[in-house]
């Protein structure tokens, strides 16, 4: 099942979508007529792992991390799929990355790996934005609109295993598979519970492979995984 967001005359709905259409128990909206995609969860952070595939500790130079390698976006990073994403003005290398990434269904706190699809809503996509010429990660990756997510959850997903892409204009510039992951989705949220207690709606991502190029106003940008869909915006 696909889950989703949306903006509507009636407000912010939650509901199954279907063929460009999200029903409610009250009620149908259509999306690009009488609703707007919203980002799929309302999260109070999104937690991003980093340098958990092979191509893109090549690529940074990195050293292969022992345990899961992560930093924080704030909700102020959230995006929805579909809407441009302003170019910020202070930076002149502004890159993307294509993440999988898992939202949190209930309040948890020390799990373990055979009880995390217990306490999932299920899966999404989260384009890591990163502003490369900025010192430190926080001042690179956590910004307004940083974080674009959606298009909606995938409900029943196994996250290992599945193919993705990103295209810029069309042209394939990221693709891997989730079974290159060092660290995998389940161990990566049972690590990061014995830290945090989650909360509903909290957003959890896997890393990327390796990102060549920068993007630029007029870009269009494409993540793709396998057996959830497509995340698409453009820069302005």
């Amino acid at each position: 099942m696909k889950l989703a967001r949306a903006d509507t005359p009636d407000g912010v709905v939650e509901g199954e979508y279907v063929d460009g259409v999200i029903e409610t128990d009250d009620a149908s909206y259509e999306i690009g007529e009488d609703a707007t995609l919203l980002a799929p969860c309302d999260p109070d952070v999104l937690f991003c792992v980093g340098r958990n595939f092979g191509e893109k500790v090549d690529q940074m130079d990195y050293d292969v991390p022992d345990v899961p390698d992560w930093f924080i976006k704030p909700p102020h990073s959230l995006h929805p799929p579909e809407q441009p994403i302003p170019y910020p003005e202070w930076t002149e290398e502004l890159t993307y990355a294509g993440e999988l990434a898992v939202v949190i269904d209930e309040a948890c706190h020390e799990i373990d790996e055979d009880e995390v699809d217990d306490v999932i809503r299920g899966y999404t996509i989260l384009n890591d934005m990163d502003a490369l010429d900025q010192e430190r990660r926080t001042a690179r990756k956590a910004f307004d609109h940083s974080g674009p997510l959606g298009p909606w959850i995938e409900t029943d997903y196994e996250p290992v295993g599945k193919e993705m892409e990103t295209t810029i204009n069309g042209e394939r510039r990221q693709h891997d598979n989730t079974e290159n992951m060092f660290n995998k989705p389940r161990e990566v949220v049972a690590f990061l519970s014995e830290r945090y207690t989650f909360r509903p709606g909290d957003v959890i991502s896997f890393g990327s492979p390796a990102n060549p190029g920068l993007v630029e106003p007029g870009d269009e940008i494409e993540i793709r995984y396998e057996g959830i869909g497509t995340l698409r915006n453009t820069i302005e």
